[in-house]
């Protein structure tokens, strides 16, 4: 069962399969592995037990960053998260990120913002696209046509407790003006945009 696994300089932690969402253009829909990681598709969620001692399997001084990103959304298990972030801030004085959907407050109907503060460095959300209909029909997300201003929400009040906040689209996935559109909102959060490259 693949807990942690490498991708370029960065350690990243696979610690659930579950997700509000079903993608369109999601990477588990066309593979089950990451960089040669093995199947990410886990058997049944690891304990912070199990997570945790995973980590004396790899040189943790060899890594930039720790990421929460698999084959499943991070804060599904957010408290696990948490705990194993508390741990490997602790142990390891590693910079963490979390790669999220945004969806955090619909998953555990609450603010979970300030939950985050002084245990994670980075939040990376998909924005996908400016236009709530359009994010609702790319990402099918179980909680409906609210999921975009929530995940718009939860970005501008998780910039508060975390110190790199950053939305971002897929390049060559929308137009030029729906980019424009997208910086704006990053802007009028006080979040960072980024355009990624695509990835098949």
């Amino acid at each position: 069962m693949v807990i942690l696994y490498e991708v370029y300089d960065n350690l990243y932690v696979n610690m659930t399969n579950k997700c509000p969402c079903s993608c369109t253009f999601c990477l588990r829909r066309t593979r089950d592995e990451m960089n040669h990681s093995g199947s990410l598709w886990l058997e049944r969620e690891p304990s912070v037990a199990e997570v945790i001692a995973e980590f004396a399997k790899f040189d943790m001084t060899k890594y930039k960053e720790l990421v929460f990103c698999g084959f499943g959304e991070p804060t599904e298990r957010l408290e696990d998260l948490l705990e194993v972030a508390a741990y490997v801030k602790k142990n390891f004085s590693l910079p963490i990120r979390i790669n999220t959907n945004g969806l955090s407050d619909l998953i555990h109907g609450k603010d979970t913002a300030p939950m985050f503060e002084g245990l994670v460095d980075t939040i990376s959300i998909s924005l996908n696209t400016p236009d709530k209909e359009e994010y609702l029909k790319l990402t099918n997300s179980k909680f409906g046509i609210q999921s975009h201003d929530a995940m718009l929400r939860f970005a501008g009040n998780v910039s508060k407790y975390v110190p790199n906040v950053i939305l971002s689209t897929v390049e060559t996935t929308i137009t030029k003006e729906e980019e424009k559109q997208c910086r704006e909102i990053c802007e009028k959060l006080g979040v960072t945009y980024r355009i990624r490259p695509y990835e098949n």
